[in-house]
């Protein structure tokens, strides 16, 4: 029972993960992804050249999937 309970308390951890970058940056004008100056507000290290990194589409904006993948890649560490 013991090993259970842990097992799926380590698997809704990993499971959560993701989520966790999206709840770190404010959408502050609400339109679904992320510019430089709402990333650099949680991330104050961002630089022009990572944001550029990170935007894969290179839409100007960092969608959530995008920020996604930049956390789970090391590219931008979640507790920056």
């Amino acid at each position: 029972m013991t090993k259970t309970l842990t097992a799926t308390i380590a698997l809704l951890g990993l499971a959560a993960t993701p989520l966790l970058a999206e709840v770190m940056v404010e959408d502050t004008d609400g339109n679904g992804s992320y510019s430089m100056e709402e990333l650099a507000v949680a991330y104050p290290d961002l630089t022009e050249a990572l944001f550029l990194e990170i935007d894969a589409d290179a839409s100007g904006e960092v969608t959530k999937e995008e920020l996604t993948a930049a956390v789970d890649a090391g590219v931008i560490a979640q507790d920056s």
